[in-house]
């Protein structure tokens, strides 16, 4: 190793944990410790704009320690601005050391996820779903759009706050759909469990029409497929299609 690389990997090792290492020798400590703060309150910003909800209730001393703890701990292999909040969750996901230390809320990762979701589908370079006509929902397969996420969370993190911050998860999940807008607002609505069953089902069996679909979903639920049943199912897929959530294959 010469020289050169030595001094790189004291660098590197400084700005990624300055509270455990020293700059290298042959630097000024004072103009190294500029790199240092500019590194961090560069990659807290870019990320304080995806999580300000989790932010407002961990408080801006914990949101340090887990910036630190990611740039310090957290390997990231992309090269892409967009894509740093992704590798952020990642790294919540895995447990590093430092959530040990001290109280962090159960419901921080799902916090996290909720919020990134905005960011993602706001990015994202899919095409929302052609035009098709809804008289062929029950008679054609069905798809669910690029642009629509069905998601579930054992937290009710669309309503999580400074003011909201609950202890035990609730008796029953939070099932959410998401939904980027022609105008690239994002838009969340609360679903029931059906509606979501419905949008997994059509992504798991991709083949079968929207009569199929309803009449497996009723089966499942332990539902007759009886006229009211299916009235209700066709005017809920009426709906997911006239806001571009499903389409028609």
């Amino acid at each position: 190793m010469d020289n050169l690389e030595r001094q790189q990997l004291a660098l590197t090792r400084y700005l990624r944990d300055p509270d455990h290492h020293v700059p290298p020798a042959e630097m000024n400590t004072a103009r190294v410790n500029v790199y240092r703060d500019v590194l961090f309150n560069n990659l807290s910003q870019l990320l304080s704009g995806t999580f300000p909800v989790l932010i407002q209730i961990i408080g801006d001393q914990r949101w340090h320690t887990l910036i630190r703890g990611f740039l310090r701990d957290y390997r990231s292999q992309t090269p892409k601005f967009g894509e740093i909040a992704e590798a952020f969750l990642d790294y919540l996901a895995t447990q590093p050391a430092v959530l040990s230390e001290g109280q962090w809320p159960a419901f921080m990762l799902e916090l996290a996820h909720y919020e990134w979701v905005e960011m993602v589908l706001q990015q994202s370079n899919a095409e929302p779903l052609p035009p098709s006509d809804k008289d062929l929902l029950l008679e054609r397969p069905l798809r669910v759009s690029a642009l629509a996420w069905p998601l579930a969370y054992t937290w009710p993190v669309q309503s999580l706050g400074p003011d909201h911050q609950p202890s035990t998860a609730p008796a029953h999940p939070t099932l959410l759909l998401v939904r980027r807008e022609a105008d690239f607002s994002v838009k969340f609505s609360q679903l029931s469990p059906l509606a979501w069953r419905l949008l997994q089902r059509i992504d798991e069996l991709p083949s079968l029409t929207g009569l199929e679909q309803l009449q497996g979903l009723a089966q499942e639920a332990g539902e007759f497929a009886d006229a009211s049943f299916m009235d209700n199912g066709l005017a809920l897929l009426q709906q997911m299609h006239e806001d571009g959530v499903i389409g028609i294959t």
